[in-house]
C-alpha cells in the first residue's frame, strides 16, 4: 500500500502538467521521503516476522539508524517549508508564483533534505561513541537510538536527557513554525466574506494539516518525555505506527 500509494503521486504528478506547481513538488519529495523511510526499517521488520531469526550486524544496525534519523528529521523540517508555500499561496496568492519560483522550490527541498542527513551523521556519530556490551539484544523493531542507548556498558541517563533536548530542538521549533505559518492562515481565512473561498483554503490546507498531526503527534509522544519502563513500551508502539501507518496513510490523505 505504501509503496504503491506513493509511486502513483510521484509518478502521476509529474506526468501532468497541471500538477507541475510548488505544492505538489513538494508532494512528490514528502512521497519520495515515504518511500525511504518505509524501506529503511520495514524488511527488516518483515525477516524478523518471517521465521526465528532475528538478527542484524552492527553495521547493518548504525546504517539503519542514519537513514531512520535522516529521514525523520527530513520530514520535520519539509512539512514546514509545505506550510510555508501553503501560507504564501492562500495569504499572498498574487505574488505567489514570483516568490515560489521552481529555483527555490528546489533550493528548499535540497536544503531539508541536507539538514535531515547532516543532523543524523551528528546523533549517528554520537552513538558509535558508546560503548556497548552484554546480550546486545535490540529491544525494538528497528534500531532507533532509545533501544540502542539501552545497551551501553555505563550509565546514559545524561546522554538520554541530552537527546531529549536536541530532539525537542528539531520537532518543537519546525512545529512552531507550521502551527505559526496556519494561525497566520486562519486569521486570513476569518476575514473572507466568500464561502467558496473558505471551501478552497480548507482544501488547500486540510490534507498537510492531518499529516503534520500523524506525524508530530506520535514523534513527540515518543522521544519527548523522560525515558521509562512504560515509554519504552509504549514507544515500541508509537514507532510502528508513524513508520507504517502514516506514510501509507498519506497517499490516501493527499489523493482525496
Amino acid at each position: 500500500m505504501t509503496l504503491t500509494g506513493n509511486m502513483f503521486i510521484i509518478i502521476f504528478s509529474y506526468l501532468d502538467s497541471h500538477l507541475h506547481t510548488p505544492m505538489y513538488f513538494f508532494l512528490s519529495n514528502l512521497s519520495f521521503l515515504d518511500l525511504c523511510y518505509t524501506t529503511s526499517s520495514i524488511p527488516q521488520l518483515l525477516v524478523n516476522l518471517w521465521g526465528p531469526e532475528k538478527t542484524i550486524s552492527y553495521a547493518g544496525c548504525m546504517v539503519q539508524l542514519y537513514f531512520v534519523l535522516a529521514l525523520g528529521t527530513t520530514e520535520c523540517i519539509l512539512l514546514v517549508v509545505m506550510s510555508c508555500d501553503r501560507y504564501v499561496a492562500v495569504c499572498k496568492p498574487l505574488h505567489y508564483t514570483v516568490l515560489m519560483h521552481p529555483r527555490l522550490c528546489n533550493l528548499l527541498a535540497v536544503a531539508s533534505w541536507v539538514c535531515g542527513f547532516i543532523n543524523s551523521a551528528v546523533h549517528s556519530l554520537f552513538i558509535l561513541w558508546v560503548p556497548l556490551c552484554g546480550h546486545l539484544q535490540v529491544d525494538h523493531f528497528f534500531c532507533g537510538v532509545p533501544a540502542l542507548l539501552q545497551l551501553s556498558c555505563f550509565d546514559t541517563h545524561d546522554n538520554e536527557m541530552n537527546i531529549m533536548v536536541t530532539t525537542s530542538i528539531v520537532v518543537i521549533i519546525p512545529l512552531v513554525l507550521i502551527l505559526t505559518s496556519y494561525g497566520v492562515i486562519a486569521r486570513a481565512v476569518l476575514r473572507m466574506q466568500s464561502a467558496t473561498g473558505f471551501q478552497k483554503v480548507f482544501r488547500t490546507c486540510g490534507a498537510h494539516l492531518m499529516d503534520v498531526s500523524l506525524f508530530f503527534i506520535p514523534v513527540m509522544s515518543m522521544y519527548l518525555q523522560p525515558p521509562t519502563e512504560n515509554s519504552q513500551n509504549r514507544g515500541k508502539f508509537i514507532a510502528l505506527f508513524y513508520t507504517i501507518v502514516t506514510p501509507s496513510l498519506n497517499p490516501l490523505i493527499y489523493t482525496l
